[in-house]
């Protein structure tokens, strides 16, 4: 599982943040963005849960 997050849709809620600070991290600037590469099997179902709650849907879920 890889994730990435479209910079011109965030709005920098910081859900994802909350629910996976594992994956996610927040820049400088105030915006999202994923961790590179493949989601470790253990942080899986917090990422998902972060894809699905993100309030600009501005997370993506890619293989």
């Amino acid at each position: 599982m890889r994730v990435t997050v479209d910079e011109d849709r965030c709005a920098g809620h910081g859900m994802c943040l909350t629910l996976c600070p594992e994956v996610f991290e927040m820049t400088d600037d105030g915006w999202a963005v994923a961790m590179p590469g493949e989601i470790p099997v253990e942080y899986e179902a917090a990422t998902r849960e972060a894809v699905e709650n993100c309030p600009e849907r501005a997370i993506s879920e890619t293989d």
